[in-house]
């Protein structure tokens, strides 16, 4: 299976190495909100090897607190399209609407549901945290 995706105008393309698509959580926090201009971001974890780019990617670095997150986006249309995390070492964030079956994806945990829109119903028996997840927890729900 060849997953792939990439930017809105095409000019950055990308394959991921690994064997199925990978589940997705949605995060609910103000920053997601914000980046993402809607209510949640939607979101999957790949090891950071899996990742293979091509194209004019550019790199933005933020720093809160004591973590460093390193985006990656495409440099004509400025589409996120992946970040790492200092906290997170070695695993790549990929936004998921970027994959080109993002329609296939499933949810499988929400974070930062304190900020939830109270419009926004979460499925039952989908795992939930009001603020981050705790990295054991989420890693297991999310990589298996």
């Amino acid at each position: 299976m060849s997953i792939e995706g990439g930017c809105r105008c095409g000019a950055v393309r990308y394959t991921l190495s690994i064997d199925r698509l990978p589940p997705t959580y949605a995060c609910h926090c103000l920053d997601c909100q914000t980046w993402s201009g809607s209510a949640f971001s939607q979101q999957a974890l790949v090891p950071e090897e899996a990742v293979h780019m091509t194209g004019p990617v550019v790199f933005y670095d933020r720093t809160t607190g004591d973590r460093t997150s390193h985006q990656r986006m495409c440099g004509i249309c400025h589409t996120r399209l992946y970040n790492t995390n200092t906290r997170r070492p070695g695993i790549a964030v990929i936004r998921a609407g970027t994959l080109d079956d993002s329609h296939r994806l499933d949810v499988v945990a929400h974070i930062w549901t304190k900020r939830k829109q109270p419009w926004l119903i979460v499925p039952d028996g989908v795992p939930v945290w009001p603020e981050s997840a705790p990295l054991d927890e989420f890693v297991k729900v999310m990589m298996g």
